[in-house]
C-alpha cells in the first residue's frame, strides 16, 4: 500500500495550490480526482480567461454563517500575493471591472501554473481516479479505497468543490465525506445563479431575452437589505446578468427582489421635465434612458397597471407619470426559483466552518481538513471565490507542514 503525508481530494483551484504549496514546504501530497480534465472549472471560467482574484478583497465580500471565520486565512493570503506567483510564472493579466483580475490570454495559464508548482513541490497526481471509501484509524491515519487501489495518509483534505455545474464532474462527494467523520453541515443551495419566474407572469417580458442594461437591484428587509449597482439581463425564463448573480447569493424563497432602472437619476423628475419639453411619446423618451425594446414593452404594460402610456408625453398627467417613475425606480419582483446547480456559478452552504479551524482549515476530526467552495465560505461574482481557494489552500497547506 503506498503511503503519503497527505492525500487531497479534488484537482481544482483549491485542491491542486495547496498541493503545490504543502510539497514545496516539504510535505509528501498525494491529489486524486475523479474527472478525466484537470482543474476544468478554472478552464471554463471567466468566459475562458479565468477572473482569478479581486485586488479589493474583503471579508466583507463572502457570505457564511460565521462572517469572521474567513478574515485570518484572506489576511495571511493576500490577492497580491497569488499576483506576484502569476508574475514569477510570467503570466499576463489586466484589470476588467472593479478590481477583477483576468488572464490575457487563457485561464489554462493558471491551471499550467499551478500544476508547475504541483511538480516543484514534487506531488503525486491520481487522475482519473474514484474514491470508494475511506476510513480512519488512530493508528494508521486515514485509509483510501481508489480505482487505483488503497492508500494511506496521516492527513485527508477534501477539496471537492460544491454541486455546482454537474456538466463537468460535481458531486456531494465532499459533503458526504464530512458528514461521514461527523462534521455539521450548511445547507447547500444554488449561488451566483440566475433566477426564473412563473411563465404567465414573465409572459411580457420574454420577447426581450438578451437585452441587458445596468440596474441597482435589492433584496431583504431593513436588517437584511443587500444592493448591488450591476448590469443586468433578460433572459426567455427570467433575470440574469452579474447584478442577478450577485444578488441570487442573498435572495430567499418566497421573497421579492427589486430593481431600479434608472438608478442614475431622479426619474420622475427627469419626466416632468421632458414633458413640459416635448411631444414625443413617452416610449420614445424613455428609450434615451433605456433600450428601446425595454421601454415599448414598459409602456405596453401601462394598462395592466392602470395607466395610459402610450401617448405624447405631454398629454400624460403628472400622476401617472409619477407612478411610471415609481415602476422604474423600484419594480418589485417575485422569483419562484433559479436555474439551479446546472447554471449556478458556486454552492453556497457546506461544512459548517463552526468545526474547523480558521487558522489550518483543520477539522475537529484530527487530520481531515476542508478547503475551497466545500466549505460554507461563499464570495461575491468577481474572482473573490477563487482568492478563497488560494487561501484556504494556503492556510491548510501550513497546517499540514506543521504536522510533519
Amino acid at each position: 500500500m503506498e503511503t503519503f503525508d497527505a492525500v487531497i481530494v479534488g484537482a481544482g483551484a483549491a485542491g491542486l495550490f495547496c498541493a503545490g504549496v504543502a510539497g514545496q514546504l516539504g510535505v509528501r501530497v498525494l491529489v486524486i480526482d475523479h474527472a478525466e480534465k484537470v482543474a476544468e472549472k478554472i478552464r471554463i471560467s471567466g468566459g475562458g480567461r479565468c477572473n482569478f482574484t479581486n485586488r479589493d478583497t474583503t471579508p466583507a465580500n463572502f457570505i457564511s454563517q460565521n462572517p469572521r471565520f474567513c478574515r485570518s486565512a484572506l489576511a495571511r493570503y493576500t490577492p497580491q500575493d497569488f499576483v506576484q506567483l502569476l508574475q514569477r510564472h510570467g503570466v499576463a493579466f489586466h484589470e476588467k471591472h472593479k478590481g477583477q483580475l483576468f488572464c490575457d490570454h487563457s485561464a489554462q495559464n493558471i491551471i499550467d501554473v499551478l500544476l508547475a508548482e504541483c511538480a516543484a513541490g514534487g506531488v503525486t497526481r491520481w487522475q482519473p481516479c474514484a474514491v470508494q471509501s475511506v476510513s480512519h484509524s488512530d493508528a494508521s491515519g486515514y485509509t483510501l479505497q481508489t480505482s487505483r487501489g488503497p492508500v494511506q495518509a496521516g492527513a485527508l483534505v477534501i477539496a471537492t468543490g460544491g454541486l455546482s455545474i454537474p456538466a463537468i464532474g460535481a458531486t456531494d462527494w465532499g459533503y458526504r465525506t464530512a458528514q461521514q467523520f461527523g462534521l455539521p453541515m450548511v445547507a447547500t443551495r444554488p449561488a451566483l445563479v440566475p433566477l426564473t419566474f412563473d411563465s404567465t407572469a414573465w409572459a411580457p417580458f420574454a420577447a426581450l431575452s438578451g437585452l441587458s442594461l445596468p440596474v441597482q437591484i435589492a433584496t431583504g428587509d431593513k436588517k437584511s437589505n443587500m444592493a448591488f449597482a450591476e448590469d443586468l439581463l433578460f433572459t426567455h425564463r427570467g433575470l440574469s446578468g452579474p447584478g442577478v448573480l450577485q444578488i441570487s447569493s442573498y435572495w430567499r424563497s418566497g421573497t421579492a427582489i427589486r430593481l431600479n432602472l434608472l438608478p442614475q437619476q431622479d426619474t420622475a423628475e427627469a419626466l416632468l421635465e421632458r414633458k413640459a419639453a416635448s411631444r414625443k411619446r413617452v416610449a420614445n423618451e424613455l428609450a434615451a434612458w433605456v433600450p428601446a425594446r425595454l421601454a415599448d414593452a414598459w409602456v405596453g404594460m401601462g394598462a395592466a397597471w392602470g395607466h395610459n402610456w402610450e401617448r405624447p408625453i405631454n398629454e400624460v398627467p403628472d400622476k401617472a407619470l409619477n407612478a411610471l417613475a415609481e415602476r422604474l425606480s423600484r419594480w418589485e419582483l417575485l422569483p419562484t426559483g433559479t436555474e439551479g446547480y446546472r447554471k449556478a456559478e458556486v454552492t453556497a452552504g457546506g461544512v459548517d466552518t463552526s468545526a474547523l479551524s480558521s487558522q489550518t482549515m483543520e477539522s475537529r476530526h484530527s487530520g481531515l481538513y476542508c478547503i475551497g467552495e466545500v466549505v460554507d465560505v461563499t464570495g461575491w461574482l468577481g474572482g473573490y471565490n477563487f482568492q478563497w481557494a488560494w487561501a484556504s489552500a494556503f492556510a491548510c497547506a501550513q497546517g499540514l507542514r506543521a504536522r510533519l
